[in-house]
């Protein structure tokens, strides 16, 4: 009878992440509800006309601070506007904004913390340095920094906020390189002689992406919230375009007169953060462990 053994250089494939995502889900009402929260602004930020037929760009004088209602859900601003249609249409500048950044931070990330895991020595004494210096300098500062640097816009915003969190990604990943660097398959892989182009994509990335993915899913609230903090400072798109950060800034003179202006989208930024920080936390706890 012939015993079937696992090779000595294959690494133990875990269950799949999304798999388990979606079973906590299930058994999650809260988790469920983020997920649902998630759902309904990418439809707004892909297929906006769904969702509303009233343009952001235009409106009626007549219905000029008008408060929610039926016809107008979040309310008009001092243009007579329809706030919920520029929310609804703004979905698609800010998660376009948050995307590109995550994508910029986790591509860096994943880059330096697999050269200076797997490598070490001086590469890893440079990108470490390189690292910890960046995040000596407060976040929103350096994105301040870069957005100066680079001009006013929302894809400037992205690809400052971006650069700004490649550092955290970098250490996140190198940590993981380190232990799986360590595991026997890899060990095994490395004595029977492949090479470093084969053991990184194949033995040691697979094992190690697992805590960054999370980290990025973590960083999903955090990046609408640096964008629409820019965005508010006035760094974004600049008007009429519908970015979340600037509908807030319009409304804050009508405060004591047209409340909704600035809270509605307000609550708007801070329920996405929520539930984009509860579906983090489940990617952590099921993805990450082992």
């Amino acid at each position: 009878m012939t015993t079937l053994t696992r090779s000595p250089i294959e690494p133990v494939r875990e269950p799949a992440r999304l798999h388990r995502v979606f079973s906590a889900a299930l058994r999650s009402p809260g988790v469920t509800l983020s997920v649902c929260v998630l759902v309904l602004v990418l439809g707004w930020a892909l297929v906006p006309d769904w969702f509303t037929s009233r343009s952001p760009l235009t409106g009626a004088p007549a219905d000029r601070f008008r408060p929610p209602s039926v016809q107008h859900l979040f309310g008009t601003d001092q243009l007579g506007r329809d706030i919920y249609a520029r929310v609804v249409h703004g979905a698609a500048l800010s998660l376009r904004a948050t995307v590109l950044a995550i994508l910029i931070a986790l591509g860096g990330g994943v880059v330096l913390g697999l050269v200076a895991g797997f490598f070490g020595r001086w590469t890893d004494a440079v990108i470490m340095r390189a690292v910890e210096v960046t995040m000596s300098v407060p976040p929103l500062l350096l994105s301040l920094t870069l957005v100066t640097a680079l001009g006013v816009g929302t894809a400037q915003i992205a690809v400052a906020i971006g650069a700004t969190s490649v550092a955290a990604f970098t250490r996140v990943m190198r940590a993981e390189v380190l232990r799986v660097r360590a595991a026997p398959y890899v060990e095994a892989a490395i004595l029977c002689g492949a090479r470093w182009w084969r053991v990184l994509p194949r033995y040691i990335l697979p094992a190690a992406v697992g805590p960054v993915l999370a980290l990025a899913a973590l960083d999903f609230g955090l990046v609408v919230l640096a964008i629409s903090s820019l965005g508010f400072l006035g760094y974004g798109e600049p008007p009429p375009a519908p970015e979340w950060g600037s509908l807030v800034a319009d409304g804050r003179n009508y405060l004591a007169t047209a409340w909704w202006l600035t809270t509605l989208p307000s609550l708007t930024v801070t329920i996405v953060v929520l539930a984009a920080n509860r579906l983090s936390r489940v990617l952590e706890a099921k993805g990450g462990h082992r």
